[in-house]
């Protein structure tokens, strides 16, 4: 099992209080499966497999990386056909950096959007009720 890594986000004469980067990962995808125009995240080819056998991953297609008091994100999407791309990437960066400094306190530099596909879902939606 992967060692779960975490960082601290302040210390008083209370204690410390630390938030495992995961934390910081299902908060990204979760902000980001509710901007219209995304299909889904993209965890890569075994993620998918798990998904497919009815694991559900919270953070899948998100990569959290760390510095002293500031976070970088990655997240790898699908995108739905007929959405404009950088729409869905803009609205994805605002909307992420907003959910992850509010809920987690922490600063957020930057929001790497990776487009992986595009979903043809609908398309093929509709070709099926036609016929």
């Amino acid at each position: 099992m992967a060692e779960e890594k975490s960082f601290k986000i302040t210390s008083s004469k209370l204690g410390t209080i630390y938030i495992a980067d995961e934390v910081l990962a299902i908060s990204a995808g979760l902000a980001t499966i509710e901007v219209d125009g995304v299909a889904s995240m993209s965890g890569g080819i075994v993620e998918g497999i798990a998904q497919r056998l009815g694991r559900k991953n919270l953070t899948s297609g998100v990569k959290v990386e760390m510095t002293e008091e500031e976070a970088v994100l990655d997240i790898y999407i699908i995108v739905k056909y007929g959405s404009i791309v950088s729409k869905v990437a803009k609205a994805i960066q605002e909307k992420v950096k907003k959910v992850v400094e509010e809920t987690v306190g922490l600063k957020v530099t930057a929001v790497n959007i990776h487009v992986q596909g595009l979903s043809l879902a609908k398309e093929e939606e509709e070709v099926e009720e036609e016929g």
